[in-house]
Formats: structure tokens, C-alpha cells, sequence
């Protein structure tokens, strides 16, 4: 009898110790999806664009197949390779974080300037819209975003590692991992098909309802175009606040102090003038002057990227640096 007490005893233990794993898996997992909220962000809000146009018995599967192919990016391609460099490169990842970071404030700033300038935004658009017909042009369209989302994915797996304790366990690390990458493609493909359908939702019920059913419908019908503008604002900030606080803390961690120090300073500056909520405060500031740093960097790659980067990736792929290809 004692012998079976001291076994169910022992199972109690190893429950408790799993248990706890578990939550501190989880716990991770949560930890490192909000620390890549600005890429997660501009996700959800770039991929309603690929959907823009087709029949809204499309919208849908587009949305699944895209969702598929960003999976397959994260569990198969990035989180073996996150895994990779955890082990035998890990002094690779803050300079990847902050090459990920600065990919972030180059895009987030191409689209501010767009917004200025918005006859240069030819290109971006072409690129979103695909020029074909039917099936070709969906798969067209598939393809264009899964490759955004391969960029986008391989910034979020690697704000994620970065985020996990350098002495968890490969199999620790690999679950935390798998989580996030499922979590985030689960909850930004969610939001996406929610976003796409939200108008034929909204003119079902203002053809098919009456009094307030109907007034709901119509106004989700208004309500939609603005919110798709405020949501392109939204992942325009993120990716600039996010990108410039990586490459902020980056620099700080090899030795360039100033960036991150001044911020520092500010946002001590605001939590000691708003004593009511010094914490909301000092993040308000903290992400103004990031994603300033990150707008001023993004704009200093442009020129970076349309007449070094670009020209030379077409250079290797054998075509003139227009594209055209002739």
C-alpha cells in the first residue's frame, strides 16, 4: 500500500513539473507573439489587398491557401533554421533581428512615402495586382503573398527566438516556436478572413434584414473602407515602431549607447511628468521616437534600395535594372 502511495505520489510530481513546462511554454509563446506584434500586424493588414477583386465565393479559399503557405514558411523553412542558429550561430541573430528590423523601417517608410507621393506607388501596386486572368491570376496573387509573408514570418520567428532564454532546451525552444508560429498564423489569417467577408456580411444583413438588423448592415457597409484605411495606418506605425525600437536596442547591445539612452531618457522624462500613469507614458514616448528612428532609417534605405539593392539583384538575375528584362 505505501509502495503505491509513493507511485501515485511520484505522478503527482512529474504531473505538476509537466504542468508547469507547459504553462511556461505557453507563457513563452505569448511573451514572443506580442514582441513581434508590429510584423503581425502589417500581415493582417497587407494581405486583404491580394484578395481585393476576385468573387467573393474566392475570398475565402485565397485566404485558406495563403494562410497554408505561411504555415508551411514558419514550420518548415524558418523555425528548423531559427533552431539551427539557436545552436551553432547564435551570435547571428541580433545582427539578423536588426537586419529584420531595418527591412521593417525600409518598408514602413516606402509606404509613408507613397502616401506623399502617390504617383511612385505604381510599382507597389503592380506587384499586389498582378497583371491575368481566372486561375492564373489567383495563383499569381497566392504566390505574391506567400512570398510577403516569407518575409514578414522569418522577422516574427526571429523576434521570437530572441525572446527565448538562450539556456531553454532545443525541444523547449522548437514548442515555443511551433506555438507562436501556428498562434499568429491562426489569429492574423482569422482577422483577414473576418476583414474580407465583413462587407458581404454587412450587405446580407441590410438586403435581408429589416429595422436595426438592416441599419447594422449598411453601417458595417461604411464602416469598412475606413477602417481598411486605418488598419494600412496601423501596420505602416507597427512595422516603423517595432523595426526602429529592434535596431535601437541592437545598436545598444553592440556598443552604440546613444540612440537608446536619449529614448530612455525621454520616456523617464514623461513618466516623471505624468505621475498618474508614468508606465503608459514612458511607452507612448518609447514607440513615438523608435518609430521616428525607424521612419528616418527607412527613408535613408530607399535610395539604399532602389539604386544599390535592387539594381544589383537584378544584375545577378541576368535582367537591366528596370526589370524589363531587356
Amino acid at each position: 500500500m505505501s509502495g503505491l502511495i509513493a507511485l501515485l505520489d511520484d505522478v503527482a510530481a512529474i504531473s505538476k513539473v509537466a504542468a508547469a513546462s507547459i504553462d511556461d511554454v505557453a507563457g513563452q509563446a505569448a511573451r514572443a507573439g506580442a514582441k513581434a506584434a508590429g510584423a503581425v500586424i502589417d500581415d493582417a493588414a497587407v494581405t486583404p489587398k491580394y484578395v481585393h477583386g476576385f468573387d467573393a465565393s474566392r475570398e475565402i479559399p485565397i485566404v485558406w491557401k495563403i494562410a497554408r503557405g505561411s504555415l508551411f514558411n514558419k514550420l518548415v523553412i524558418l523555425t528548423p533554421v531559427a533552431l539551427l542558429l539557436s545552436v551553432f550561430a547564435p551570435q547571428a541573430i541580433p545582427p539578423l533581428l536588426m537586419l529584420g528590423g531595418a527591412y521593417l523601417c525600409f518598408e514602413g517608410a516606402e509606404k509613408v512615402w507613397h502616401m506623399i507621393q502617390p504617383g511612385h506607388d505604381h510599382d507597389s501596386e503592380a506587384h499586389i495586382h498582378p497583371q491575368g486572368d481566372g486561375a492564373a491570376l489567383e495563383e499569381a496573387r497566392v504566390a505574391g503573398a506567400i512570398k510577403t509573408d516569407f518575409i514578414l514570418s522569418a522577422e516574427i520567428m526571429t523576434i521570437a527566438l530572441s525572446t527565448i532564454p538562450t539556456d531553454d532546451s532545443v525541444l523547449t525552444k522548437a514548442l515555443i516556436l511551433m506555438i507562436v508560429a501556428i498562434g499568429i498564423t491562426i489569429a492574423v489569417y482569422g482577422f483577414v478572413a473576418l476583414v474580407v467577408k465583413a462587407d458581404d456580411f454587412g450587405v446580407w444583413l441590410a438586403t435581408r434584414g429589416r429595422g436595426a438588423r438592416a441599419a447594422i448592415g449598411r453601417g458595417i457597409v461604411k464602416f469598412m473602407p475606413g477602417f481598411m484605411k486605418t488598419l494600412t495606418v496601423v501596420g505602416t506605425a507597427a512595422m516603423l515602431w517595432v523595426g526602429g525600437q529592434i535596431v535601437v536596442h541592437g545598436l545598444h547591445e553592440l556598443g552604440q549607447h546613444q540612440p537608446y539612452e536619449w529614448v530612455h531618457h525621454m520616456a523617464e522624462s514623461a513618466a516623471h511628468a505624468l505621475p498618474a500613469a508614468p508606465g503608459a507614458a514612458a511607452w507612448v514616448v518609447t514607440a513615438f521616437f523608435d518609430g521616428i528612428f525607424g521612419l528616418l532609417l527607412g527613408l535613408a534605405l530607399i535610395p539604399v534600395a532602389t539604386r544599390l539593392i535592387n539594381p544589383a539583384i537584378a544584375a545577378l538575375r541576368g535582367k537591366p535594372a528596370d526589370g524589363s528584362g531587356h
